[in-house]
């Protein structure tokens, strides 16, 4: 019964590394997202959320027994998915910076992503220090920030414009299916987290009816607060026990 841990974009598993430096168990699972981070496209994957949803599940399935399941930004709602569609694959939930509601209108760099040559003209500009300087700028640690642009390649972008447009209305579509989650659960949220607001993790915690734990730090927050995470999870975990 491993933790799952899922990474959201334009990331890879080396964002979890400070949290996961800080848990007790060592029963940690980090996947790579298909397309991201060097790792291949399936044959015939369109990189769409639904796809995305799907590929979680059937990796999660060969585990075989449920997993205590974490996700960040897209690992986030695509967790929030996994747990909709096959709560026997989830015994808990950890989610945040990844909302799922219909009132949620997508931050002005997801619509210029969704936007067909206005996306491939910004990827075109995402590398290098200007990249780094944005994801800094954002509440990611300059070594970290370097990491992760040092893995952005082409075909990362594809895959990341892919998923974006896949999803213009993925809230609306995924959103009423939260109400399957019966699941113990924790919702992390920065309240000053550029890309979504603070209302927005006060309400998804009422949904799950899970508890709610607020930081500051900007968007990453298994990095900024990587020992307060660890001791909410490993809470949630061993009251699940």
């Amino acid at each position: 019964m491993p933790a799952y841990l899922v990474h959201g974009v334009p990331d890879s598993p080396a964002v979890w590394e400070p949290l996961r430096g800080r848990l007790a168990r060592r029963d940690v699972v980090t996947p790579t997202l298909p397309g991201f981070a060097g790792a291949p496209l399936p044959i015939g994957f369109g990189a769409t959320c639904d796809e995305y949803a799907d590929w979680l599940i059937a990796d999660i399935g060969r585990i075989g027994s449920p997993v205590d399941l974490v996700g960040h930004d897209w690992g986030s709602i695509l967790s929030l998915r996994i747990a909709s569609l096959r709560p026997d694959l989830v015994r808990t939930l950890a989610v945040g910076s990844g909302p799922l509601d219909p009132e949620y209108r997508w931050h002005d760099t997801a619509v210029m992503w969704q936007t067909p040559e206005v996306g491939e003209q910004l990827m075109a500009m995402m590398e290098g220090q200007l990249a780094v300087d944005g994801l800094v700028g954002s509440g990611l640690p300059r070594a970290h920030a370097e990491e992760t642009v040092a893995r952005f390649d082409a075909s990362m972008k594809s895959a990341i414009l892919r998923l974006y447009r896949s999803a213009v209305d993925v809230h609306q579509r995924w959103s009423p299916d939260l109400d399957a989650i019966r699941c113990p659960a924790l919702v992390v949220w920065p309240v000053d987290d550029p890309f979504v607001d603070r209302r927005f993790g006060q309400r998804l915690a009422e949904r799950l009816r899970g508890e709610l734990l607020e930081v500051d730090g900007g968007h990453w927050w298994q990095v900024a607060h990587a020992a307060e995470v660890a001791t909410a999870l490993e809470r949630l975990w061993a009251g699940s026990k």
